[in-house]
């Protein structure tokens, strides 16, 4: 099964997101803080992420950026309770495939991981 990433500063939303991953079946990793999780991608190279925006050390944004400018391509959905569309769109120009509202339904979530594994990714 996939290995997917978690990228969220907030302890209780990590937890949830990681249940509801693990009860369908994926494999999980789990980073505090947008450095963390730089470091693992680096490591590791997941399957899948999962972004929160607002974090301590690196943000949502600047990971995008990073990742991206590394070359990494790797399929990343934005989980987020910032639903203003100029910050959906950044998002997505940014290289993110998907945008969730927090807290994420399992199913909704479920399903835009599929989306995102079943597309092959660019390079």
């Amino acid at each position: 099964m996939a290995l997917i990433l978690i990228v969220e500063d907030a302890m209780f939303s990590r937890k949830m997101i990681r249940k509801t991953l693990q009860k369908q079946g994926y494999e999980t990793l789990e980073a505090k803080n947008g450095k963390e999780g730089l470091e693992l991608v680096r490591e590791v190279n997941p399957d899948c992420i999962l972004l929160d925006l607002l974090m301590p050390e690196i943000d949502g944004w600047e990971f995008l950026k990073i990742l991206r400018a590394e070359g990494y391509k790797t399929p990343t959905i934005v989980i987020t309770a910032d639903i203003q569309e100029t910050s959906r769109q950044q998002c997505l120009e940014l290289g993110a495939q998907a945008v969730l509202n927090k807290p994420p339904q399992a199913q909704v979530m479920q399903d835009a991981i599929e989306a995102v594994l079943a597309t092959p990714s660019e390079g």
